[in-house]
């Protein structure tokens, strides 16, 4: 089984050694630390990690619980609060967050590990529980579910009309979906997306790609130009014949 991705944030370069040091003792990989804020949303995007151990209070503009709430509306993946401080204040304004856990510093190894640990197990049961809502509720062979599909989003689900999404976009372990107002990044994996999906109106184009057929504007040598947006949808060799006979295309 592969090891737990965690990015670590922070900002005290002997704490953070020292956390690195102990969540590779205990089995975990470490994809990095990290000692400011503004730097985190982009590492996530790049490295895709399992969690986020992260301090509470970071040098730089933005503080731990500003960097969570960010984490919070464009990803799916827990955060576990570092901090020195157990006062009433700080943990309220954590609260709002909804972190996985809160290790206090300074900390012991089973502390740490217990806090992640429970922390991973709460996620996936999350998970599990929404995939069985989904199952037999949202994605149901019925009209309606050729209709929408729910995603989570900021902790809730909500509600997509297949209308409105342009392109599905593969991401590593996630999937982005592509609406004319949003997207949303959610953990999941192209083949369930496509199975959730209407086939009469999407298709998989590219093994990273999957479209909205009736978005499309018009399709240049090997590329989808859709509506609605300027995306450009590489059309994969091996996807191309059935697109084109889907499209009633010679």
């Amino acid at each position: 089984m592969s090891k737990k991705k965690i990015l670590v944030v922070e900002d005290e370069a002997i704490v953070a050694k020292d956390i690195e040091v102990c969540l590779k003792k205990i089995g975990y990989e470490v994809l990095g630390t990290l000692s400011k804020g503004e730097k985190v949303i982009p590492a996530i995007e790049e490295e895709q990690p399992d969690l986020v151990l992260m301090d509470i209070m970071l040098a730089g503009d933005m503080t731990g619980i500003d960097v969570s709430t960010k984490i919070k509306e464009r990803f799916d993946i827990p955060v576990v609060f570092l901090t020195a401080y157990a006062d009433e204040k700080t943990i309220s304004k954590a609260k709002i967050t909804e972190p996985y856990g809160y290790v206090i510093k300074p900390f012991k190894e089973i502390d740490l590990r217990t806090s992640i640990e429970m922390a991973l197990y709460k996620f996936k049961k999350e998970k599990e529980k929404l995939a069985g809502v989904e199952g037999s509720k949202i994605n149901a062979a019925s009209p309606l579910s050729k209709e929408f599909i729910y995603v989570k989003s900021n902790s809730r689900l909500v509600k997509v009309q297949n209308d409105n999404i342009l392109f599905v976009e593969a991401l590593k372990d996630y999937v982005i979906i592509h609406t004319s107002e949003d997207k949303y990044t959610i953990h999941s994996t192209m083949k369930d997306i496509e199975k959730k999906l209407p086939e009469e109106s999407f298709m998989r184009v590219h093994r990273s790609y999957i479209l909205n057929l009736k978005k499309i504007k018009s399709i240049e040598s090997a590329v989808v130009v859709l509506e609605e947006s300027d995306k450009k949808i590489p059309i994969g060799g091996s996807y191309k014949d059935d697109l084109f006979k889907k499209l009633n295309l010679a």
